[in-house]
């Protein structure tokens, strides 16, 4: 989360590279015709802390969403598609297209410049291509209202300058500037009328300093119910999402929410807490998180930490009743350099995860999507020369097809308790969680699996 989490040096800027001549003379050839009182964040009353055990995945009723949703996509980072060639481009999208999914993409940085270097004058050629992109491959849509311009937080106006996006893109605007920043959105709103859905923020960034500390939890909502109210009265139809904060876990530690994976920092719950309770409106709720431990410790292992998955979108759900929950970003492996995974491996620890997503409940998981232009890309959803796709591409394309949100998820078992099952009416998914060959009975069939094999098959 925000600069102290070890995973944002991977997916931190990811700005597009231009001239800085080229961009200034267009920012400036494209011109386009209040104070807030900081007050101390105030501390919301905590549940009790007392130590509970998680009890493991169990089906819950699915969310309340729309027919067909979705529920699987990515964020598109630093480079995407749109950043090769034309006709590399089109050949991602025309692959993405036969499984439309949702994409996602933020305002300023990962992959876009500053949208308001000017006060009221506006860059959209970045967001216009990405939305280009999402609109050539059918996806459904999805803006994260983050980041801000440079002088909504102390900066000058004008072309964002190098250290400015090394150093500040994560900054909050000053509260002196959450009015600007609403208003942004709500331009951002107007303008892309096809898109329905926006998340505001990323991470509580620039209100989250210090995670050992609380948040400014306070201020955040201030910032996220003038973006509500303004992109709601800009776009009545809009769909609008917060607080798009990050579910810390460590080993140890006082907080009500813990299992076999860890225990939740309790500064994410007083946040979350305060947020929901303050709020002048969620049409859904977003948050973010790792099944590693901020120590980059895997609790009890690669593929028991992934029940905090399950445990969080329970608790959320406990809270937030039939608001659909949506994970902005999941990640479930450490990023200290220490694990040395197998491409097979890797694959089966993000399967096993999204079943977690599944079977509790969760309405949507964004993949953060690791694209380069060149070299080599673990992760990546699309072949860097060819624009197919990649395991990892096919794995979300086939969650995507066949467990939309309205799936009606069935309690299927394995034989062996190291294949994990996923099932609804018409399709399983079996993952073999260990390291060796396994042969298992699952809905009356044997299936005889490889190590971390992921394996469909019919019903």
């Amino acid at each position: 989360m925000g600069s102290t989490n070890g995973r944002s040096k991977r997916r931190r800027l990811g700005r597009l590279t231009a001239s800085a001549a080229a961009v200034a003379a267009m920012v400036l050839a494209m011109a386009s015709c209040g104070n807030v009182g900081a007050e101390e964040p105030e501390t919301p009353p905590r549940t009790s802390a007392a130590p509970q055990s998680a009890a493991r995945s169990e089906l819950v009723r699915p969310p309340e969403v729309e027919p067909g949703w979705p529920r699987w996509g990515f964020t598109h980072t630093g480079t995407s598609a749109n950043n090769i060639t034309e006709r590399f481009e089109h050949d991602v999208a025309d692959s993405l297209a036969r499984t439309p999914m949702l994409q996602n993409q933020h305002i300023m940085g990962f992959g876009a410049l500053n949208p308001e270097p000017y006060r009221g004058r506006f860059f959209w050629e970045d967001l216009d291509s990405r939305l280009n992109l999402m609109q050539e491959s059918d996806a459904t849509a999805v803006i994260t209202l983050c980041c801000a311009p440079d002088w909504m937080k102390g900066g000058p106006e004008g072309e964002t300058e190098d250290s400015a996006w090394d150093e500040h893109l994560e900054d909050a605007p000053y509260p002196e500037h959450f009015d600007d920043f609403a208003r942004l959105a709500a331009e951002v709103a107007t303008k892309y009328q096809d898109v329905k859905y926006f998340m505001v923020w990323n991470e509580f960034k620039g209100f989250w300093k210090d995670h050992s500390k609380p948040a400014d939890y306070k201020g955040y909502t201030q910032m996220y119910n003038k973006v509500y109210e303004a992109v709601k009265k800009a776009r009545p139809d809009a769909q609008v999402g917060g607080p798009y904060i990050g579910f810390d876990s460590n080993q140890n530690g006082e907080s009500e929410l813990r299992g076999p994976w860890g225990v939740v920092n309790q500064n994410v719950l007083d946040a979350f807490e305060y947020w929901f309770k303050h709020k002048k409106g969620a049409d859904f709720v977003v948050v973010d998180g790792a099944s590693p431990t901020d120590a980059h410790e895997l609790l009890p292992d690669e593929f028991g930490a992934l029940q905090k998955f399950s445990d969080v979108t329970k608790w959320l759900r406990n809270k937030v009743g039939d608001l659909p929950v949506w994970w902005s970003e999941y990640y479930f492996e450490p990023e200290d350099g220490t694990t040395q995974w197998s491409a097979e491996k890797i694959l089966a620890v993000q399967a096993a995860a999204m079943m977690e997503f599944a079977k509790s409940g969760a309405a949507t998981a964004l993949y953060w999507n690791p694209q380069e232009k060149e070299g080599p890309c673990p992760g990546c959803m699309w072949d860097q020369q060819t624009g197919g796709p990649t395991a990892t591409g096919e794995l979300i394309a086939s969650f995507t097809r066949w467990f939309p949100a309205d799936a009606r998820i069935e309690a299927v078992t394995s034989s062996d308790p190291r294949v994990r099952v996923l099932a609804q009416p018409e399709q399983l998914l079996l993952v073999n969680t260990s390291d060796s060959a396994v042969t298992t009975s699952v809905d009356g069939e044997d299936f005889q699996l490889q190590p971390y094999e992921i394996r469909w098959s019919d019903r």
